[in-house]
């Protein structure tokens, strides 16, 4: 049982605040969440055709790592892979990748790639983590990108992902919550205050509380590419912000103030694992 002053305790509770009212959810006959595989897609061929940033450094030197301790190439899992964005690109160095997502069109959107690329034999499991930790095994390098401000349960959660990795964990996410941006319109919109956190500092206190060892945090920006513009970007955000899609032109003119930044901050997190076998 979580401690109910612990930093694990207060992250649920942050995350938990997040929540849309369900009348607003109601009024606009459709569900604000969910992720269209199109534009993971595209972030993934992108960062194929040009790898670079903090988080891809720190995978790179830990599959250096394990090649120079044990004469072979690392096996890499990626828990909340989307169509291959943090692992495709690293696929022509490993032996093995296994990639989880709980959606299985994001996970044949990166077989698909996968295949394109013939490099490396990939395995997919479609559910959630970590209750597919097991299925998943152990493995050189555990990789996460952009999945746990959608994770209330932390504490199993990196505890599964700790112990999936022999070598390292590379996290990546960005510094605060990736709605927050949306705070002003939901203010605008429906007069309703939204949440500030947590934080990616309140991420760290978590870390610190499991007794995580050898935590390396960098925080970096790199240029925004693959995101949506235009009216992709209008419906997207109007679907966000739980209004009906007869509201997007309301949108676009609130939008028309908040202009795509050209620069994204994020964070990259990275630590030893305790794997085995």
């Amino acid at each position: 049982m979580i401690d109910p002053g612990s930093a694990a305790a207060a992250w649920r509770t942050s995350l938990d605040s997040w929540a849309i009212p369900s009348e607003l959810v109601a009024a606009s006959g459709r569900s604000p969440w969910g992720h269209a595989v199109s534009r993971f897609a595209v972030k993934a061929d992108l960062d194929l055709a040009a790898p670079e940033g903090a988080s891809y450094d720190a995978a790179a030197a830990a599959l250096d790592a394990v090649e120079l301790d044990t004469g072979r190439r690392a096996s890499v899992l990626d828990v909340g892979a989307g169509a291959g964005a943090a692992c495709l690109p690293l696929l022509h160095r490993v032996s093995a990748l296994t990639a989880v997502d709980s959606d299985p069109a994001m996970l044949a959107a990166l077989t698909e790639r996968a295949e394109r690329l013939a490099a490396t034999p990939v395995c997919t499991i479609s559910g959630r983590w970590p209750e597919v930790a097991d299925e998943a095994g152990v493995h050189d390098v555990a990789l996460c990108h952009h999945v746990l401000y959608d994770v209330p349960d932390i504490v199993p959660f990196l505890r599964a992902l700790t112990s999936a990795a022999r070598g390292r964990v590379v996290v990546e996410v960005p510094p605060e919550h990736p709605m927050a941006w949306l705070n002003p319109l939901f203010a605008q919109f429906h007069g309703l205050e939204r949440p500030t956190g947590p934080t990616v500092d309140d991420l760290v206190a978590v870390l610190h509380e499991l007794g995580i060892a050898a935590l390396s945090v960098e925080r970096w920006t790199r240029l925004e590419h693959g995101s949506p513009t235009g009216q992709e970007r209008v419906a997207l955000v109007t679907r966000r912000l739980a209004l009906p899609a007869e509201r997007e032109p309301d949108v676009a003119a609130a939008l028309a103030a908040h202009a795509e930044p050209s620069l994204r901050r994020v964070v990259t997190l990275s630590w030893a694992g305790t794997g085995t076998g």
